[in-house]
């Protein structure tokens, strides 16, 4: 797992795609991952704070995601515990309005099946928003449908919507994930991480 983790931390495959964003960054990959973790943390790519800070969900969604799963930042931290696998190991930049761009396809196809391989001690999954759950549950139905049905796939695996501000009025909307998903998933986590 050092040595994959190494060749990502060394990627530069989308250095010509992210200096032609508006961002015009270079690459920056943030790796955060054990062969011991028991949980996964998929998500889609880190943001432009996790960009500059080089740590995973170091941001509002983060905390959001912490509060959801019932972990304080050190248990979340911690690499021996929990893996945090995005689609797409760097920041993908921003586009002329602003707006997030999507995780570059090939990060996955160059890399998620040699690091998904050496995580072989998982008890729980965590995936998160549109782009991991057409990865690892292998669906194409929207988030709100996919993360509806998460009794199907608990209690190994918990698919949720992105934890961003920007999705505030999805959670008013849909109640039930916080009065019935949330507290499974904490429940989950715990047993996992105590265990």
């Amino acid at each position: 797992m050092d040595d994959i983790g190494d060749q990502i931390s060394a990627c530069r495959l989308c250095a010509e795609r992210f200096a032609a964003t508006e961002t015009a960054h270079a690459p920056r990959p943030v790796v955060w991952f054990r062969h011991s973790a028991r949980v996964l943390i998929a998500g889609q790519a880190p943001g432009k704070r996790v960009h500059e800070s080089g740590k995973p969900f170091d941001d509002p969604s983060g905390d959001r995601l912490r509060d959801w799963l019932g972990l304080d930042k050190s248990e979340f931290y911690d690499l021996s515990r929990v893996a945090i696998v995005p689609m797409a190991f760097c920041f993908p930049g921003y586009d002329a309005r602003g707006s997030d761009l999507p995780p570059p396809a090939h990060c996955a196809r160059t890399w998620h099946n040699q690091v998904m391989q050496g995580l072989d001690n998982l008890s729980l999954r965590v995936i998160i928003g549109g782009p991991a759950q057409r990865w690892h549950l292998g669906t194409r139905a929207g988030v709100t449908d996919t993360v509806k049905a998460w009794r199907a796939q608990a209690p190994g695996v918990f698919p949720l919507p992105h934890p961003s501000w920007r999705n505030t009025a999805w959670l008013r909307r849909n109640p039930w994930f916080e009065a019935e998903l949330l507290p499974q998933l904490r429940a989950q986590v715990r047993r996992v991480m105590d265990g």
